[in-house]
């Protein structure tokens, strides 16, 4: 496994508020990585640093064997780049098929010639289907994403992510509003995804980061107070007072 993303020594203050302050994170490829941490710890503004929304202060966000800095590029670029985002509320496009929404997420990489033999037809039907398989979703396919469950309105998030085929995938609170059963198949498909990229969740519930039996970073006040298994960051005493103790 080799570093993806490196961010270091990276501070961001808003309104004389340190939001993010002399954090360091080192995501590899492939992995799973929870996220956690009380309110106001800065697991949102750590992916608005990652995804270009926020410009920090001063430290590196390095992305890639390339050692590619993300600071000088704009959120569409850094989107090329292959840094995918799910946000905590789904959006889909609610008036078209679950089909039409993975169509439209695909990375197009073919060429003029394709088009012409109809070969891009064929290879993204494919596609969609593999998605739609990964996701749970083929069922679904001709089904208006608007009249999908809360949990099947995010897996058709995920899979528009993946869709788009990126190395990295920066997951919010996925668990938040779904059932136990919509938990367990999200927890499986953010595993599966994880096998060939990265991909880490911030997420509040501590049962389904157990689920997840992955690496635990844990954020307070803008920097990380504890690394390692869920049950070694519980363990600190750091984490107990500042977190769970509350």
């Amino acid at each position: 496994m080799s570093t993806l993303l490196e961010v270091s020594g990276v501070s961001v203050t808003f309104d004389g508020f340190r939001a993010i302050n002399n954090l360091s994170i080192q995501i590899a490829e492939p992995e799973l990585r929870a996220v956690i941490g009380p309110n106001g710890a800065g697991k949102t503004t750590f992916m608005d640093i990652v995804t270009g929304k926020t410009r920090p202060d001063e430290g590196r966000v390095i992305f890639g064997e390339k050692s590619v800095s993300l600071l000088g590029l704009s959120e569409s670029r850094i989107a090329q780049a292959g840094i995918g985002r799910k946000f905590q509320k789904p959006t889909v496009f609610e008036a078209q098929t679950v089909r039409e929404n993975i169509r439209l997420a695909l990375k197009d990489t073919r060429g003029p010639l394709d088009v012409l033999i109809g070969r891009k037809a064929r290879d993204s039907e494919d596609r969609i289907r593999a998605i739609s398989d990964e996701i749970g979703l083929t069922e679904a396919l001709d089904r208006m994403a608007g009249s999908l469950s809360h949990g099947q309105k995010q897996w058709l998030e995920i899979g528009m992510l993946l869709a788009q085929d990126p190395r990295l995938l920066l997951v919010d609170e996925p668990a938040a509003g779904m059932t136990p059963a919509e938990r367990e198949h999200t927890t499986d498909l953010l595993v599966r995804a994880a096998r060939t990229r990265a991909v880490v969740v911030v997420e509040h519930d501590m049962e389904f980061v157990r689920r997840l039996n992955c690496k635990v970073t844990v954020l307070h006040e803008g920097s990380v107070l504890a690394e390692g298994s869920l049950d070694h960051v519980t363990g600190n005493q750091d984490v107990i007072d500042v977190y769970l103790g509350r």
